[in-house]
């Protein structure tokens, strides 16, 4: 059954006009982009205080690094927003809460945006953020030897892209997760077919892939199709879904074949929710359940 809180939540944020949809692409991204930078406090919340908070130039890459103690391992966290638009400010209340709540240090990746910069341009920032961590995490006061990624929707994409090509490098990381990730280009699960009415549809979404990728050769590629890489030696993942998600089933077939390959994986399926709901902290209860079972996972994957 669909939560209140999805209708309530979908009300929140400040939609563009109809003059700003009429208007060229454009004109259109820049409305959406501002709608969700607008909603922040609305959607996420206050800010959580933290003894840590400092932005990093990470050779170029903008980050934010979060902790609440020296030492710490680190999360490198990639937001979502259909590769697009989001924003290291978009997603800053879910990983202070994942920062305080884990013991580990969150590194937020501001990642540069289709369509200025389509693909690898994203994928490229997040290896550069990487890079720089593994080199200079001393200084910045964590342990850079203990390393999780993971993301939101696009995001959850680009980290796990990220994971499967450390794990070509011979550099792999600990654990991965991937929240309601985009993992399908071609948009043919039958969730795109039956859940289009509870905020991304299918149209969205193949606008999204073709915006990120634009030569559709690429789309077929293991570093924008995970599934068409070899997933044996991924790293251990917790994939959380939404119930009202049109990439619910490419989530549960991705899940599918991390198992099939041999890859630890747990799988939590949020009841009644829809897609983006894990980073509206002061919308949904869910959200601060997500939360909290990202920062247990991590707590345990690499505290322990």
């Amino acid at each position: 059954m669909l939560h209140p809180q999805v209708a309530a939540a979908l009300a929140v944020r400040r939609r563009p006009t109809a003059d700003q949809l009429a208007a060229d692409p454009a004109v259109q991204l820049a409305a959406l982009r501002a709608a969700m930078e607008a909603a922040v406090d609305a959607e996420c919340g206050p800010e959580l205080p933290l003894p840590v908070v400092v932005d990093v130039d990470a050779d170029g890459v903008p980050c934010r690094l979060y902790a609440t103690r020296a030492d710490a391992p680190v999360f490198v966290y990639v937001h979502g927003g259909g590769w697009t638009f989001g924003s290291i400010a978009t997603h800053d209340r879910l990983c202070r809460r994942v920062a305080d709540r884990s013991g580990c240090a969150v590194l937020s990746v501001g990642y540069r945006l289709a369509p200025e910069h389509p693909f690898p341009a994203a994928l490229d920032d997040v290896a550069a953020a990487l890079a720089y961590l593994r080199r200079e995490g001393r200084d910045l006061g964590v342990d850079p030897s203990r390393l999780a990624i993971g993301g939101d929707s696009a995001g959850g994409h680009l980290a796990t892209v990220t994971a499967r090509r450390q794990r070509d490098q011979a550099t792999p990381l600990d654990h991965q997760v991937l929240i309601y990730p985009t993992i399908d280009p071609l948009t043919s699960s039958e969730s795109h077919e039956t859940l289009g009415e509870y905020g991304i549809d299918r149209e969205s979404t193949s606008l999204a892939w073709q915006t990120f990728a634009p030569h559709a050769a690429d789309r077929f590629t293991p570093d924008v199709a995970p599934l068409a890489a070899d997933l044996a030696g991924m790293p251990p993942t917790l994939m959380i879904s939404a119930e009202y998600d049109v990439l619910r089933d490419e989530n549960e077939e991705y899940a599918d074949a991390l198992l099939a390959a041999g890859v630890p994986v747990v799988h939590v399926r949020y009841q009644g929710v829809n897609h983006g709901f894990a980073r509206k902290l002061a919308l949904y209860d869910a959200a601060r359940a997500a939360a909290d079972q990202v920062a247990m996972t991590l707590r345990a994957a690499l505290l322990f």
